[in-house]
């Protein structure tokens, strides 16, 4: 359920440098008092300055989940990689700009990935590689959907231990990743992604992404997260989320079109 990366994005250091916008978004209400041809001319003019600034600045990675219990303005959570800060500020001055601008809710953070080695053989059912047209064109707007083939869990999570807690951390974490891992290979884990945010916020500082192919997978880690032993000194936010049109956004990345 991923989009193709254009790149490692790692430097001589071997390093990941890349900048990546973690994006909860939705429409405000005022979007739905516009007849059916503003709301289109709004997004094809949106849709093709996005694509712009995706070729300018070497989009590397795309993806949208849509929130299955939306809060208040708040529809969707969107992964959108950079490999430098100057395209990660061109995304988001775009985005906001008018006229489709006018009718969005924003909140951004920047983050980086992490973890990306730790939870490999945690994966026992990785999602299969989208299959993309090379005749596609993404300024060419399909109908939008989700796709129901997976469930994701959208984690903001949070962890500032006391210092009394700290000495115990390292045996709390082990049992909770060995509960997780067992969740994980019972019920077929598909994806598990980590972001630290560069701003960390009062009640969240990483972001995981972690996918199944059923409810059942999803609600199982939901559970062995929530009765893990240091749930005192952390704090979770999960919510339930669909991939959001997979096959059309992954036609974002370059060289995936022509302007």
């Amino acid at each position: 359920m991923t989009a193709t990366d254009q790149d490692s994005g790692q430097g001589s250091s071997g390093v990941n440098n890349s900048v990546v916008v973690l994006f909860k978004g939705g429409r405000r209400p005022s979007w739905y008092y516009l007849s059916s041809r503003q709301q289109q001319d709004y997004s094809q003019q949106h849709v093709n300055l996005m694509l712009a600034v995706c070729q300018k600045y070497h989009l590397k990675h795309l993806e949208g989940f849509h929130l299955l219990n939306p809060q208040l303005h708040w529809q969707r959570f969107w992964i959108i990689e950079f490999p430098s800060l100057e395209g990660a500020e061109a995304w988001i001055k775009s985005e906001m700009a008018p006229p489709y601008g006018n009718y969005g809710d924003y909140e951004y953070h920047l983050s980086r990935r992490t973890c990306q080695d730790k939870f490999a053989d945690w994966m026992t059912r990785p999602a299969p590689v989208l299959s993309i047209a090379s005749w596609a064109d993404p300024h060419c707007i399909p109908r939008l959907q989700v796709d129901r083939s997976s469930v994701v869990v959208l984690k903001f999570h949070y962890w500032l231990p006391s210092l009394e807690q700290v000495s115990r951390k390292e045996d709390s974490d082990e049992k909770k990743n060995q509960l997780l891992q067992s969740v994980a290979r019972e019920h077929g884990l598909m994806r598990l992604e980590v972001f630290q945010l560069i701003n960390p916020q009062r009640d969240w500082h990483q972001a995981w992404l972690i996918e199944f192919p059923t409810f059942e997978g999803a609600e199982a880690w939901i559970q062995a997260e929530v009765s893990s032993s240091h749930r005192t000194s952390s704090l979770h936010k999960m919510y339930l989320a669909r991939p959001w049109a997979p096959a059309y956004f992954s036609l974002w990345v370059p060289p995936h079109f022509t302007s």
